[in-house]
Formats: C-alpha cells, structure tokens, sequence
C-alpha cells in the first residue's frame, strides 16, 4: 500500500460483508449507505432498531444491580426522612460538575437542604479532603456524597467517620482491592461489581442512582404524604448527555440512549445555565455533541483549570439569571486565558525539550507548569505522537501528573499498580486519562516503570498509519438528504466514531485563514459542482501548504460532513482530516 497522504497516513477502506448490507436493505428498508454504515459497525440485525433508536426504557437495567446501590439509597431515605442537610463533594472537571448539579437539582426539586463543596486544584488537588469534609460538617451535613471522586479518598472518608458522618461514594473510576470505609460505594468500576455498566461516567452512575431513589421514594409513598411533586428524571439527561460525552466514555449501550434523549432535552432549555452559555458562545442551532464536546464542555471546564473551580457547578446549578450571566461571561474570559496559556506551555515544552521518538511513552516533567493546563497538554502531545502521555508540575519537590493514553493500554490500572509499588503518593483514573502525584526524586522511576509496562503490551496495540474511512463518495452527496442517513446513526463520539468519507480529484478554487488556526476552502469536481470544506488547527501543519496554494493539482480529501446552520441557513460542508494528492493507491 502506497502512503500518498500529506500526513503520512495510509488511507484504507473500513470492511464489511456485502451480504449483510443487502439484508439491512431488503428487511429493515434502509439506504444503501445506512446499510453500509451498519455492516461496518458489525451491529447484529437484532440490535439494529436499539442502536438507531435508543431509548433509555429500553436499555436501562434495574438500578439496583449496582454494588452498594440499596445501601445507598437507604441511607439517603432515612436523611431525607429526618430533614438532614445533605453536603455534596464534587469533582472541577465537567463530569464532576454535571453529577453535582444531578444530585443538587433533585434535592432542591424535593426540598431538601443540600450543600455543593468543590475543591480548589490549586491548593486541594483532586478528591476529597479533610477540609472539604470540615467545612462541609461544619455546616451540618449529617451526610456527605462524593460524585466523580472518593473510590481512593481513605484519609477524607476515615475523617468523616470519626466525626460520625457517613459517605455514600458515587464514582466511575478505577479501584484497588481495599476501598474505602464508606457507608456505601455505587462505582461500576470497583472490583466487585458485575453490573456490566463499566463504561458509565460518574453522571451516569448519579442519574441511576436518582432512578433508584426517586423508586424508593415512591414505594414509600413519599411525595404524596409530603405533597411533594415527583422529579421527571428525563428532564436532567441534559446534564447527563453533557458529562458523558464531554468524559469520552464509549457511545455505546445506555451511554447512546443518556445522550440521545438527553440532545432532545437540551433543546427544551430547561437549564438556565446551559442556555445562557449557549447564547455566550453564539450557537444559534440546536446543540449537538460537537457543541457539547468542544464549545460548551471546555468552558465548564475552564473554571477548573484557570479560573474557579466551583464555577462550572454553580453555572448548572442556580437559577439566578444574573448569577448565571455573570458565571457564564467569567467563565467566557476562563476558557481565552485557557488558550493563551495551553499555546504558550505547548509551544515552550515543543521548543526547549527535545522528545525521544525512540521511547514507547512520553513522560515531561518541569517546575511550576500550570496544574490546570496540563492534562490538555498530554492530550495534544498524545495525539500527536499516539504515544501514552503524561505532564508532571513540579512545585516544592512534589510532582503532579495528567496522564492520556491510547487505545489497548490501561492508565487508570497503571496508576493503582504505581501506587501499590510506593511509586506515587496517590492518584486514580480510568482506561484512557488519570492523575496522581509523586515525589519529585521518584520521577525517573516512574518513568522507567510505565515504559517497562508498555513494552509489556506494545505489540498487541495497533500503532500502525493507517486511516481507516468508511466509503468514497461523489460530491453531489454533500446534501441534507444524505447528510440525514449519515446522522441516524448518531450521537457519534467514543465507540461508536463519526463516519469518514473520501472525495476524489478535486481542484482547489479559493481558500481563507479564520480565526488564526482553521483554513477554509472551496473545490471543484470534474463534473462542475462546488465542495466547501474547513479544516480546523491546520496552520502550522503540512496539511497548510496544500490548502493555501493554488497550483491546480488534483487531490483527495477525506473527512467528515457537518450541517452549518446560520442565520436561518442550513448547508452541509465537509471537515478535512487529510488530504493526499493522488488519485492512486487508495485501497
């Protein structure tokens, strides 16, 4: 196979069995490409009306499958019973955000005192803490959850014991053999757990165990003795689409049905916070997973990298307007200062340290690097290299690391065997992202043992060039009708990956540089007809050279389609991933 792609990428068509696309066609009427898409994905024919059409009644399991999830909830029944105040610890991250407000949107709805504590990065780090719990007890919590967090906390929760406070924890992430003396621990992914719900974010884990408790509620006939109205719990899968595709868990299962039903939510504006971001941000179409991934998830998430860490809660959590303009236009001005420091810190560490291509893991550490940009870092460089990442700061002799990794290698499972060989301090995380701390003298060792555990696995991982894309078409199908069929398959993000297309022998016409790092460009087919394409974060790359000239050589894009609504207009254009300048070998 010839490498004609600028990027050095190996273009190859994703296989399928010509038999099955027939049959999808024939027995369930869809088009050819639908068909197509489905055959690719290897969808059982009996699981293909779930797949296109989620529904949450569908595919929810009982509640209480869940490890700990009937403890949890009685416990919570007996607070809310006697009128206890409920104190809620959470997570900066926008899955720690979207789980607080969860909880705290629905004791509020039933009139139950609650209190939201999120702790600062800077100076609290990730987890609980004993000041976190302090201060929350201090203020009469008589019972304390932790969301998106708490699975490894043994010095907060031990704390809290000894104050007689217990600790319902609800978390998604990796946990050892010996947890935490909490009341109860509802996490899929502790060790005993065979609910089969492990690729659930921590807003996943929240809304199930609000399905079990508002169930509890019910039976007890709790909301007609108080003359309480009973929560419609689909009006929170806004919250619960936000976490999930912003934690890049797999679209799979009941993740596809939280994110499916919850895109239908949004366009309600229920939450006056997400609808005044929305409006900060200038979306004027409905919200979709690209709006939700890369528009509005990095500015919840810029509070907690540079700015206020309790802002992203509060922002889904009040319904002051003006609390929430103001919340929403600070965390506006986060989210540039966020940039402007990722750019900086990227293109200072791509400039002054040299990276060992030969090494099977990238692991950079320096002294004061900004703590809240460099889990970014690690992604970008991660991406780059498709190389296991990970960004130590260091500051007074203590390292703290953001960890990204790739398809096949465990980083979560990597920080808990760290941390059981007295490497790290402490730390936790799931499959592909984590973050710990060390010591300062202990980096090199962890250095060397994160490489030797890659080497371990290396040969089993795919680390090849290819690019795979799902079919070539012609340019007559940048349309809505066919932009439609491509869309019934969504929402589209981890496992299950929005389809790639490639267009061939086209001319460019015109191109533009907006907003500093994307190019825009209008090509034409051999049969007259015009495509309009963006390419984004293409300055600065090989893929610019070929996009700003005009030297009339034919090439091929291949990417994705995207429905641009503005101003009332509907067009569909097509995002380059690469470009190649061959009609040849492309296979």
């Amino acid at each position: 196979m010839s490498t004609s792609s600028v990027l050095g990428k190996d273009w190859v068509s994703k296989t399928y069995n010509e038999e099955s696309v027939n049959f999808l066609k024939d027995n369930l009427n869809l088009s050819e490409i639908t068909s197509k898409l489905i055959a690719i994905r290897k969808i059982k024919v009996a699981d293909v009306n779930l797949f296109l059409k989620p529904k949450i009644k569908n595919l929810i399991p009982d509640p209480f499958i869940l490890k700990d999830m009937e403890k949890a909830v009685s416990r919570t029944v007996e607070s809310i019973q006697k009128k206890n105040k409920i104190g809620i610890f959470g997570d900066y991250d926008v899955d720690g955000a979207t789980s607080s407000a969860l909880l705290g949107n629905f004791f509020k709805s039933i009139n139950q005192d609650v209190e939201i504590y999120i702790p600062d990065r800077k100076t609290e780090g990730y987890g609980p803490s004993k000041k976190g719990f302090e201060k929350l007890i201090r203020n009469e919590s008589k019972l304390i959850f932790t969301v998106d967090c708490g699975t490894l906390s043994f010095e907060a929760i031990n704390y809290s014991k000894t104050k007689n406070v217990d600790v319902l924890v609800l978390d998604h992430h990796q946990s050892e053999l010996e947890l935490p003396d909490a009341h109860s621990i509802v996490n899929p992914n502790r060790f005993d757990d065979n609910s089969n719900l492990k690729y659930l974010c921590a807003a996943g884990v929240c809304f199930m165990f609000l399905v079990a408790l508002n169930k509890k509620l019910r039976d007890l006939k709790w909301f007609k003795d108080n003359n309480i109205n009973e929560p419609n719990l689909l009006n929170y899968l806004d919250l619960v689409s936000l976490g999930t595709v912003c934690d890049v868990v797999p679209l799979v299962g009941l993740n596809r049905a939280f994110v499916k039903q919850g895109l239908e939510i949004f366009k309600k504006k229920t939450n006056l916070g997400i609808k005044t971001l929305k409006n900060i941000c200038g979306i004027e179409s409905n919200i979709n997973t690209y709006h939700l991934g890369y528009i509005l998830g990095p500015r919840i998430n810029a509070g907690g990298r540079v700015g206020k860490c309790s802002h992203g809660a509060n922002l889904l959590l009040s319904d002051n307007s003006k609390e929430i303009f103001k919340i929403a236009s600070e965390l506006e001005l986060f989210n540039k200062e966020r940039k402007i420091l990722e750019n900086n810190m990227l293109n200072k560490i791509e400039k002054n340290i040299k990276i060992n291509r030969s090494e099977p893991t990238i692991v950079l550490s320096g002294h004061n690097w900004h703590g809240g940009i460099i889990g970014i870092i690690a992604s970008r460089l991660k991406e780059k290299y498709n190389k296991p990442t990970i960004i130590i700061s260091v500051e007074n002799g203590l390292g703290r690391a953001s960890a990204r990794s790739v398809l096949g290698f465990d980083i979560g499972a990597l920080i808990i065997k760290a941390h059981q060989k007295n490497i790290i301090k402490k730390g936790g995380g799931h499959k592909m992202a984590g973050g710990f701390s060390l010591q300062e003298e202990k980096i090199s060792e962890f250095k060397d043992f994160i490489n030797l555990e890659f080497s371990k696995i290396e040969k089993k991982i795919n680390r090849t060039n290819n690019l795979f894309y799902d079919s070539k078409i012609s340019p007559s199908a940048l349309n809505e009708n066919f932009y439609s069929e491509i869309n019934l398959l969504s929402p589209f993000g981890s496992g299950n990956p929005e389809p790639r297309f490639v267009i061939e022998s086209l001319e460019l016409l015109k191109s533009s540089i907006v907003g500093e790092k994307h190019i825009k460009t209008i090509f034409t087919a051999p049969d007259g007809s015009v495509v309009k394409c963006v390419t984004f974060n293409a300055i600065k790359t090989d893929l610019e050279t070929y996009l700003l000239r005009k030297d009339r050589k034919k090439i091929n894009i291949l990417g994705k389609l995207s429905l641009n609504e503005w101003k009332g207009q509907r067009k569909v254009e097509f995002i380059i991933d690469d470009i190649s300048v061959n009609k040849a070998n492309i296979n």
